[in-house]
């Protein structure tokens, strides 16, 4: 690294020139926008969190949908399918308790019919296109499709999701003591079932000390997450039995049930164990946090592939999964088990890899196509997304505003340590998907909750966001990148000591403040359309292309902006504003193998009017003159 002095004035060809008399007007921070976002819980709603024991069949007090939390939380699905009764009674009556009365057995046969005996619909294009999906994605199964919808149905689901792990999956598998017994298709598989013998989570408790707690943890959240009180209040018919022309998977015959009254379609049982589960491994790991989620989402998908369930299934399935892994991860009791089983988790699957605390991170995002399956980022993002909702037609207001469940920010608590309950709240908040889709409207916000773009952190800025991250703490706390296309009038405060990086298109506009830290920019549009103010710690420009500041870039001293430059106009930087260097250091580094030569001029900055010198310019490997001008600095390659 070669240190080029930079005080004071110069020329165009860096001649030193006499210090500047008049000092540097330096301009304000970003205003304040005067307040903090928050996503309060809404009052009208009855939290799943606190209520998640009433979700029981067999028992009067639980019967109706306001009063059995499993029930209610998919009441979206009643602006469809008005059921026979609205009791949680087919083949399930109950004695009487206290002032509730008897629940006696439905009459639900369990098959479509006039609507007389089995229920009517109420929304006809909703519920059309619900089955037709089914009937769509039968008729245009492949044979890999067939292959995983059997797997994913047959063995447990929690060992068909741990594949999620991608890198870490043998090792999670392994020191979960988890097997299966479905390794491969039988040949009579179209006339015989087959169920799986393996224990599907795994060993837990003593019976396994190093990582008994992880699985003991997992196996929690499968508390008071039955889906048998919903299927058997909503009595809704398996898409196959609605249509003739879904065509089941030909292996998965024989495990259809004998008796259509006690397996109703609505809601899938395999896609909430498969996101809870998915939900408790992604904050056990938060290192594989989408991608497990992204895994969850696949299996339902599987649900609908096999012929055995429709979308709206799959959706019911998925709210009440992770409302049941939020409510568990939340429980009091709980809490040291859940931080045990962190720890735990993180201890084992260190060990197995011959990973550190600092480099386990880089090898579980380490997979590839052949030992991941969910590598690929933006395939994940886009399939996720399209799980959410299947295309179905919307048929309520898409404008209404998001409402964040109560106790829903717990499930982001591994995944951004630095944040508080109440911001996690409002990134859960500013990525949900708009309103009006079938189901999903739930009072609380559980339908409407898109996990994997909340791993991505905010979605808005809506006030003044302040963002504080200790680097000592390892992990997250130490670096993050948010990836969303971050919108609003608010601003961002970076503070502490650790790195964060942004890497979308953005567009919030209330302005960017390094008080500490190292801020990256990844992506052209990094910092919205504000100013830019580095008033401590560092900001760092490593985009594919320069990298456009809308307002004003400020400088103060005892501040770095490292610029990581390669071809092309890579990390760069282009101010609309007016740029103030009040000293501080550029520090220059070639990226993607970017050699520059002696005798060449690149030019790293340019700008409307560029006022003030940096205190010292570094420039890896090469000695380097900077070269100032009102519109730019470069930096001439001496040698």
């Amino acid at each position: 690294m070669f240190l080029v002095s930079a005080c004071g004035g110069g020329d165009d060809n860096g001649n030193a020139s006499a210090p500047a008399t008049t000092p540097l007007a330096v301009p304000a921070p970003p205003a304040d926008a005067g307040f903090v976002d928050s996503a309060p819980v809404r009052a009208s709603a009855v939290p799943f969190v606190d209520t998640a024991a009433t979700n029981q069949r067999g028992d009067a007090r639980y019967a109706t949908v306001d009063t059995n939390a499993g029930v209610r939380v998919v009441r979206g699905f009643l602006d469809v399918w008005e059921p026979l009764t609205r009791l949680v009674d087919a083949g399930a009556p109950a004695p009487a308790n206290g002032s509730f009365p008897a629940v006696v057995a439905s009459t639900w046969t369990g098959l479509p019919n006039d609507g007389t005996a089995g229920g009517s619909v109420t929304n006809a294009v909703a519920h059309n296109a619900n089955i037709q999906y089914v009937i769509d994605a039968t008729t245009r199964r492949t044979a890999a499709q067939a292959e995983a919808a059997y797997y994913d149905d047959r063995r447990g689901k929690n060992y068909s999701v741990t594949d999620g792990m991608g890198p870490l999956t043998a090792a999670w598998r392994a020191a979960a003591l988890q097997t299966t017994t479905i390794t491969s298709i039988p040949a009579d598989a179209t006339t015989v079932k087959y169920d799986d013998g393996g224990n599907n989570t795994g060993v837990a408790g003593a019976s396994n000390p190093t990582f008994g707690d992880v699985i003991t943890m997992v196996n929690k959240v499968g508390d008071n997450a039955s889906t048998e009180p919903a299927k058997r209040f909503y009595k809704y018919a398996r898409p196959y039995r609605w249509s003739t022309s879904v065509i089941l998977a030909p292996t998965l015959v024989p495990a259809i049930s004998p008796d259509p009254t006690t397996d109703g379609g609505f809601i899938s049982g395999h896609t909430a164990e498969a996101l809870r589960n998915a939900v408790v491994m992604a904050y056990l790991v938060p290192e594989r946090f989408q991608e497990m989620l992204s895994r969850g989402m696949e299996l339902g998908e599987n649900r609908i592939l096999a012929g055995m369930h429709s979308p709206m299934d799959v959706i019911g399935g998925r709210m009440l999964g992770i409302a049941s892994a939020a409510a568990n991860l939340n429980a009091p009791a709980n809490a040291a088990l859940k931080l045990s089983a962190y720890n735990q988790a993180h201890t084992a699957l260190m060990a197995a890899t011959g990973t550190t605390a600092a480099t386990f991170r880089a090898f579980a995002q380490s997979g590839n196509a052949s030992n991941d399956r969910f590598a690929d980022y933006a395939a994940n993002k886009a399939n996720f997304l399209r799980r959410m909702t299947f295309g179905l037609p919307k048929i309520a207001s898409a404008t209404a505003e998001p409402v964040v469940p109560k106790g829903a920010e717990v499930m982001l608590e591994t995944r951004f340590p630095y944040l508080s309950a109440d911001q996690r709240r409002v990134v859960l908040k500013t990525t949900e998907i708009a309103s009006g889709y079938p189901v999903m409207d739930d009072a609380e916000g559980w339908g409407r909750l898109n996990l994997f773009a909340a791993g991505d952190g905010y979605g808005a800025f809506n006030g003044n966001v302040v963002v504080a991250m200790d680097a000592s703490k390892g992990g997250f706390h130490a670096s993050d990148a948010w990836r969303n296309d971050i919108g609003g009038a608010g601003n961002l405060t970076l503070s502490g000591t650790g790195t964060l990086k942004l890497g979308g298109a953005n567009t919030y506009s209330g302005g960017t403040k390094v008080a500490g830290g190292v801020l990256e920019a990844a992506s052209s549009k990094a910092f919205g359309t504000g100013d830019v103010y580095l008033g401590a710690g560092s900001v760092v420009i490593n985009a594919p292309e320069s990298v456009a500041i809308a307002g004003k870039y400020t400088m103060l001293a005892n501040t770095t902006l490292d610029l990581r430059i390669g071809p092309n106009g890579q990390g760069r930087m282009t101010v609309a504003g007016l740029t103030t260097i009040v000293g501080g250091t550029l520090h220059i580094a070639f990226a993607d193998g970017y050699k520059p030569r002696a005798g060449d001029t690149i030019a790293v900055m340019t700008g409307s009017s560029i006022k003030g010198q940096f205190t010292t310019v570094a420039v890896d490997g090469y000695q380097a003159t900077p070269i100032y001008s009102a519109n730019g600095v470069q930096i001439r390659i001496d040698g």
